[in-house]
């Protein structure tokens, strides 16, 4: 009876705390009323997964507010439509902000992926000792000495390998020998970050400086990014112990044990947490290097995320898992129900049973309207020949008259005799199905999954060559013919 108790105990604190809130960041805005706000963070620094930890819709007056629980500093990311900020939050901090006058239309103009654009949130009220507040002093410093010493540290000559010793020793002056508070251990990671990537400093004497003889800390963003950094490329592409061919072939057989008992011959990897932590980095690497095997990649870590001893590593592993099924084909889409032209709403399931031709695309962007050109050729004799092949377009500007007046009042509209639906200000589903620069192009086969990762342009003539063409020569001669 004692034991049941005390399990219902433990069972309740953990419901509570999964509703506990001890950081709040609340605001007004200038302009953003009914604007969707969105908290990201980080769930790993390997896969950088985000997780989405609160939404909230900025109310009749322009205010917000969003909240979280977090026991550590941790970087979050304030994200309206194609823009973002991010910043630390602290425990049990209430954060008072104010979004100004904002142009929202400014991804009407530019590709905001390739050229962010930061909401330009005012925080109010901060202390002076304020986490966020002493990070920026400290760039501040950094950026302020590395331009004024750029000379110095210009690789077309011999760098000073001692400048950055004296970066430290002003950062030591400026903000304190240090102790084990966030922001000290920031200062350091970052300077250890910026010795490796100019290498006046040997990785050897970094790795045992702050990986070797320290705890891994999991939970620490800035300290994972560096010991990502340190261990980037150095083991996928072959070791001075063991060479690239031979890793290759311990992959594409599965033989986990060869491969990182391999990597233990290294002595920065004699420690098996790190040599495991290490070899998860060296496997997302892999993936993407066609020298390795996927399947092989994919087995080796689906075995880490069920028999590592490390709690930790066991989700790295799975989140891992998770980034490289979407990088495949053959990937389910997420679902989505849009307005057409005449404000009818249309389901992506409507079109099961078909091959569906997706594209994404900005009314008034000129290689948008030159590929629609090109669908709109070669639309009529797609549908004649293959009754079982469907375009889709879905209109990403802002404006739904956009997409109306192409259609129903200019003279190409007649052309574009397809399925139009309009993205209906749905941001979440652009970002899920990683639409980043327009026009971008999907095929989605009849049972309603991906089938190419990277759909080929109309241009590049998949309209004519299509896999729709080969299933049907696979048919004709008695299922001999295999495309995939």
């Amino acid at each position: 009876m004692r034991r049941f108790t005390v399990f219902c105990c433990l069972l309740l604190s953990i419901l509570l705390a999964q509703g506990q809130t001890n950081v709040e960041i609340y605001g007004t805005t200038a302009n953003a009323v009914g604007k969707t706000f969105s908290l990201y963070a980080y769930d790993d620094m390997l896969t950088q997964t985000e997780v989405l930890l609160d939404e909230t819709k900025v109310d009749s007056t322009g205010a917000f507010s969003l909240r979280c629980y977090v026991n550590y500093p941790r970087l979050v990311f304030i994200q309206a439509e194609n823009y973002s900020l991010a910043f630390y939050i602290e425990p049990g901090r209430r954060y008072e902000t104010f979004l100004p006058t904002f142009d929202w239309d400014i991804d009407e103009r530019q590709n905001v992926f390739l050229d962010p654009v930061a909401l330009p949130f005012r925080f109010l009220n901060l202390p002076a000792d304020e986490l966020n507040l002493k990070i920026k002093d400290f760039d501040e410093l950094v950026d302020t000495f590395l331009v004024r010493n750029r000379l110095r540290l210009d690789f077309r000559f011999r760098p000073d390998p001692t400048l950055l010793d004296t970066l430290a020793a002003e950062v030591r002056a400026r903000f304190g020998e240090g102790d084990d508070t966030f922001f000290h251990r920031y200062m350091r990671y970052q300077l250890a970050q910026m010795r490796a990537a100019m290498h006046l400093e040997r990785r050897e004497s970094i790795v045992n400086k702050y990986i070797a003889n320290e705890p891994i800390r999991y939970y620490d963003e800035n300290y994972m990014q560096l010991f990502f950094d340190l261990f980037a490329h150095t083991i996928s592409g072959g070791t001075p112990k063991v060479g690239r061919h031979r890793l290759v072939q311990w992959v594409a057989t599965g033989n986990y044990d060869n491969f990182m008992d391999s990597l233990g011959l290294d002595p920065l990897l004699r420690n098996e947490q790190v040599r495991e932590l290490a070899a998860l980095e060296a496997l997302k690497e892999a993936f993407y290097d066609s020298h390795y095997s996927r399947q092989g990649v994919g087995y080796l870590v689906h075995r880490i995320e069920q028999n590592s001893k490390f709690d930790e590593h066991r989700r790295l592993a799975h989140n891992l898992m998770a980034t490289f099924a979407k990088a495949e084909a053959g990937e389910e889409l997420p679902r989505f129900e849009l307005p057409d032209v005449d404000r009818h709403t249309v389901s992506l399931d409507d079109f099961r049973g078909k091959w569906v031709y997706l594209s994404f695309v900005r009314v008034g962007d000129p290689n948008s309207l030159r590929e629609l050109e090109t669908m709109a050729h070669f639309r009529d004799s797609v549908y004649t020949k293959h009754p079982d092949v469907v375009f889709v377009t879905v209109a990403c500007d802002r404006e739904f008259q956009k997409m109306y007046h192409l259609l129903k009042n200019s003279r190409r509209g007649s052309h574009y005799n397809w399925t139009w639906l309009h993205f209906d200000g749905n941001y979440r589903l652009l970002e899920r199905y990683g639409i980043v620069s327009y026009p971008t192009f999907m095929l989605v086969d009849p049972d309603g999954h991906l089938y190419y990762n990277n759909t080929p342009a109309p241009a590049s003539g998949i309209l004519l060559h299509g896999p729709w063409i080969k299933n049907e020569e696979q048919e004709d001669s008695g299922g001999e013919y295999r495309f995939r």
